[in-house]
């Protein structure tokens, strides 16, 4: 019996068994039923997100739909649904599955989730990162839970011959009310899958006062069981017959090669089956591998015993004399010269030199390693030109899309099979240690799991950016703010996929720069050139963390200045409700989201920032040694602020007892979710603002693992985390969650450390400053 026909068989990880093709005939095939209902139910394409409104009623005329998600119903009235994201804290494999469990009117306890593979003909983007799941698919999945409503009411009407108008779908079954007869959605699977799948145009959406799950966080991820108990299957727990096990001698430096290497030693470990030099590709290359050594073994360990005994000369290359102290001078001598102007409205360099007051904060902010708890991992079986991908990947088909790229086979050709992701934060968006398997498996001719250690993770990663920010604030003799020039100076993350890149990409640029929503009559935002001599990629909130930073940190010291309260200071540069207009930005970068339907709403910052004020208590009594500090920005399409109070001892030890945060993220899913994302940041906020640094000497990683590199233990958490969610309005579209709760608590926290002890912080991390 399929396992989808056996709720008792539906525990552990079966709850969201492997699909290995989705399409109705191969799901009816596994059921092992002539009769059932899977439903291809409409999905907007890239074209209508682009125009992505709340209302179904408000879709775009002629948006076209694809058959790419599904929902398969058996005769016992088990819902399968498909969960087309990856799973990494989000609950992303719960919130999409209950979106459509609501709009179709299934009963959660009798539906199951399965993680789809990579597949985006099928499935649409796959891409779970940017803080878009939830935006960007709220919309469809109400979609295909609807048609399978509508679909389900139609068979039933069409049963007992009375008008689809006169039955309802209610907790699993459908009702006729005028007679009182009611039939299981399992009893009714083989005559719904025959009914036509509706119209976007004809869908009836429920009404949100009448939702059972959707905004009540009553219902608790479909992973939480097995993560608690140890059951949860990750990356480095699949297993396959024949498997060998390998780790790989990477180059210790950005675009270095192997010169030569002596195999010998490692050979002599017991357990080492095979010494191999892997293919690399000349850096910049996207996500395809470094290249290196690989030590093959019959075990993990052995395979790292190996490559311990091995004997390699490296040709480290171009960037073989990066350096972190004399790359932030480097950094900071270009933020004190003119760059590439990317905003201009008024005179910024009358209104300075006209000021009656100038402030200046420079702001920086060093490499950052993502150290998910699971380090990077995957198995591959290739054989001839099929390949077969087990791993914790963000992207699933971004990676099976690399994969069969870079093997020179058909991409329906690579099946990926995506695990639980032991956090990701951006990391793992990036392929290339499934790309590596791939490889490794081709040339050996068997199934291979390449395990990164934690040394790997750190040091062979791509970092978020090293950054310097320099603003320059002029007041006139009322103390109002009447300039300000924002100069932005980090590598890009378009120099991983392009050589020369000096400057930051437009979705860079607007990520607290050029979007920055201040009322001032005079502002100039720049980027000076910047050179990478490292990989960089995209880190949760990415260039928000160090623009918030800076920006946040500035409206504190002109509150100062002006002998203003922060908040009140934070309040004014804000200023009147209203859209703020871009006009002077080209290419102006929006989260990838239209800004008709996502601008920038003073109103809506203003009101985080009050709410935050007012249930965080700003302005109350706090015992000596201690001071609170707020911060607020949009990011994400979502608007956050936070209030955090800090304690400092006469030894300069840093504890937190309270962060409070308010968030407007539009129409949301899982309360519950909300408030988990918000308490991670807040403990990732603090990891970066303690003890974050990535630095280099000649070219190398000075960092391996958490010794010199530590996240925040326990003791070090902030004791309690208060989160205030503002109610959606019946027009407001969904924003992001994951992200947005990083970038303003580090200025919070900075703030806070400023009011509790006078000192001015503006290099991170923290370090012995406060014990200076």
């Amino acid at each position: 019996m399929n396992i989808l026909t056996n709720p008792k068989k539906l525990r552990g990880f079966e709850r969201y068994v492997k699909v290995d093709n989705v399409s109705r005939r191969s799901i009816l095939k596994g059921l092992g039923l002539a009769g059932g209902f899977v439903l291809a139910a409409p999905v907007m394409s890239r074209p209508g997100l682009a125009a992505y409104q709340t209302g179904a009623d408000k879709m775009p005329h002629g948006t076209v739909v694809d058959p790419r998600v599904f929902v398969a119903i058996a005769p016992d009235g088990i819902v399968t649904i498909v969960a087309h994201r990856a799973e990494m804290g989000t609950g992303v494999r719960t919130s999409l599955p209950m979106i459509v469990a609501e709009e179709m009117e299934a009963d959660w306890s009798r539906v199951r989730v399965q993680q789809a593979h990579g597949d985006e003909v099928k499935f649409g983007n796959q891409d779970t990162d940017g803080s878009r799941s939830t935006r960007h698919y709220l919309m469809p999945m109400r979609q295909i839970g609807a048609s399978a409503r509508t679909m389900l009411e139609a068979a039933a009407a069409k049963r007992w011959g009375v008008p689809s108008t006169d039955v309802k779908a209610v907790n699993h079954e459908v009702v006729h009310s005028a007679s009182g007869r009611r039939i299981g959605f399992g009893d009714l699977a083989a005559d719904a899958a025959k009914q036509p799948v509706p119209s976007v145009e004809g869908l009836k959406l429920k009404d949100p006062k009448d939702f059972r799950y959707l905004g009540k966080g009553e219902i608790g991820i479909v992973d939480l069981h097995d993560i608690t108990t140890g059951a949860a299957r990750y990356g480095a727990d699949v297993r396959l017959p024949g498997m060998k096990y390998a780790v790989i001698a990477r180059p210790p430096v950005t675009g270095g090669k192997v010169a030569s290497f002596d195999g010998a030693a490692a050979m002599k470990v017991s357990g080492v089956e095979k010494v191999m030099e892997v293919k690399g590709w000349p850096w910049p290359s996207k996500f395809q591998p470094l290249g290196g050594v690989a030590v093959i073994a019959r075990n993990t360990g052995a395979a790292i015993k190996g490559r311990d005994a091995l004997k390699i000369v490296w040709d480290d290359g171009a960037n073989g004399k990066y350096e972190s102290v004399a790359y932030r001078t480097q950094l900071e001598e270009a933020a004190r010269k003119p760059g590439l102007v990317v905003r201009k409205e008024g005179d910024v360099d009358a209104a300075l030199k006209g000021a009656d007051k100038v402030i200046v904060g420079e702001y920086y902010l060093p490499h950052l390693a993502h150290v998910a708890m699971e380090p990077p991992v995957a198995v591959a079986d290739v054989k001839g030109d099929k390949a077969e991908i087990w791993g914790p990947v963000q992207s699933a088909g971004g990676t099976r899309e690399d994969v069969a790229k870079t093997l020179g086979i058909p991409e329906e050709n690579v099946t990926v099979n995506v695990t639980l992701l032991g956090g990701g934060f951006g990391r793992k968006s990036k392929c290339d240690y499934a790309i590596e398997a791939a490889l490794l498996s081709k040339e050996l001719g068997a199934p291979v799991q390449v395990q990164w250690t934690r040394e790997d993770d750190v040091r062979n990663g791509f970092l978020h950016t090293v950054s310097v920010e320099r603003i320059e604030a002029g007041l006139d003799k009322s103390g109002k703010v009447t300039a300000w020039r924002h100069r932005s100076v980090a590598p890009s993350i378009a120099s991983t996929f392009a050589a020369n890149t000096v400057h930051q990409a437009p979705f860079e640029l607007g990520m607290g720069l050029v979007d920055m929503p201040f009322e001032i009559a005079n502002v100039q935002c720049e980027n000076p050139e910047a050179a990478a001599h490292t990989r960089i990629g995209w880190f949760r909130s990415v260039s928000n963390i160090p623009r918030a930073f800076a920006v946040q940190s500035m409206v504190a010291e002109i509150a100062k200045a002006t002998n203003r309260d922060p908040k009140d200071m934070l309040l004014e540069l804000i200023g009147s409700p209203r859209i703020v207009k871009l006009d002077s930005v080209k290419d102006l970068w929006n989260y990838g989201e239209p800004y008709e339907s996502y601008p920038i709403d003073t109103a809506r910052l203003r009101k985080v920032v009050e709410l935050v004020a007012d249930k965080g208590g700003w302005g109350r009594s706090v015992p000596k040694g201690h001071g609170l500090g707020i911060a607020a920005h949009r990011s994400f399409v979502s608007y956050i602020a936070t209030i955090v109070e800090v304690a400092v001892d006469d030894k300069g030890k840093l504890t937190v007892p309270r962060v409070d945060t308010a968030i407007d993220c539009g129409t949301y899913v899982n309360p519950e979710r909300i408030q988990s994302q918000i308490e991670g940041a807040a403990i990732m906020g603090m990891s970066l603002v303690k003890h974050g640094a990535i630095t280099f000497k000649d070219g190398k990683v000075q960092q391996g693992n958490f010794d010199d590199f530590p996240v925040i233990r326990i003791d070090e958490s902030p004791a309690v985390t208060n989160v205030y969610i503002v109610p959606a309005g019946p027009d407001t579209p969904p924003s992001g969650v994951g992200e947005p709760g990083v970038p303003p608590f580090a200025p919070a926290l900075i703030n806070a450390i400023f009011a509790a002890t006078g000192k001015r912080i503006r290099a991170l991390p923290i370090g012995k400053q406060l014990e200076a």
